[in-house]
């Protein structure tokens, strides 16, 4: 009875190390999404009143954890069932990337006025506040939930060669990290203007070093959002161009000289650009109709 005890001890310490080694391919594989993913939610939650932006962050946080929620079990019961729908998956999630990160780029070089992003005024009531507060956070969620099938999707397809008692649980880390992680990062980087002032009143002195070192957070805060925002199309192109190589033996064996990195932001950029090319075709052609 004894040997069998630690017999299970010995399978259950097997299986772990086998989920950790796991998880750290699939961290590696993922990490181009991640640092989309926190790009655009440290975007997306900043622009708030100061003391609504913890609970703006809680509320889109619980959004994306309810979110992953209902995303694994479906790609778990997905990738038993039918393993190459995952394939699949993961290249569509690739078009997506790639589409997005070529229609940033686009959108540098032809600007354009969105109608539907309303801002915050000193002037607002505090209903209208409250009214627009909860649009953006919605919209927030949305965006997570997009990003956290993107990142299952992407994890899962890491580990598809491997049994389900590896999947589950290195899907689930990597999802929970995907919330966990990247909405701490969020509220630490949203709240860097605010540490920044509590450092710059710790003391009455004048261009004392705590002064010093709070102007600099106060002022780095819209570069960091904006770096954030450009490593973070760079990954997009680079993990879709990552997906197209490693799945299609065209893109595989286009461009053998190049070095991968190179070879993959080039495949990611060009694929996007002729999605965003079709979608925008598709568009016009929809607009047309409707004029008639």
């Amino acid at each position: 009875m004894a040997s069998g005890f630690f017999a299970l001890l010995d399978d259950i310490a097997t299986l772990m190390d086998d989920v950790a080694a796991m998880s750290k391919i699939t961290a590696k594989k993922t990490a181009g999404i991640l640092g989309d993913d926190l790009a655009v939610n440290a975007e997306k939650a900043s622009g708030f009143m100061s003391d609504r932006e913890i609970p703006v962050l809680w509320a889109i946080s619980k959004g994306s954890m309810i979110n992953k929620i209902i995303i694994l079990p479906i790609a778990f019961l997905l990738s038993y069932l039918l393993p190459s729908a995952i394939i699949v998956a993961l290249v569509l999630g690739g078009l997506y990337l790639a589409y997005e990160g070529a229609e940033k780029i686009y959108e540098i070089f032809v600007p354009h006025h969105d109608a539907a992003h309303e801002t915050l005024h000193s002037d607002m009531s505090e209903a209208d506040i409250l009214a627009l507060e909860k649009v953006r956070v919605k919209a927030a969620i949305v965006t997570d939930f997009i990003l956290s099938v993107e990142i299952v999707i992407i994890a899962l397809g890491s580990v598809a060669d491997e049994p389900l008692n590896i999947q589950i649980p290195v899907v689930s880390l990597i999802a929970l990290i995907a919330t966990v992680g990247v909405y701490g990062i969020v509220a630490m980087i949203v709240r860097m203007d605010e540490f920044g002032l509590k450092l710059i009143n710790l003391n009455e002195q004048d261009n004392s070093f705590s002064d010093y070192v709070g102007r600099f957070l106060v002022g780095a805060l819209p570069w960091v959002i904006k770096s954030l925002s450009v490593i973070g199309t760079i990954a997009l192109l680079l993990v879709a161009g990552g997906i197209f190589v490693h799945n299609i033996h065209f893109f595989h064996d286009l461009l053998p000289q190049l070095p991968d990195i190179v070879k993959e932001f080039l495949v990611g950029l060009g694929v996007g650009l002729v999605v965003l090319a079709g979608v925008k075709l598709v568009m016009k052609v929809i607009s047309l109709f409707k004029k008639k």
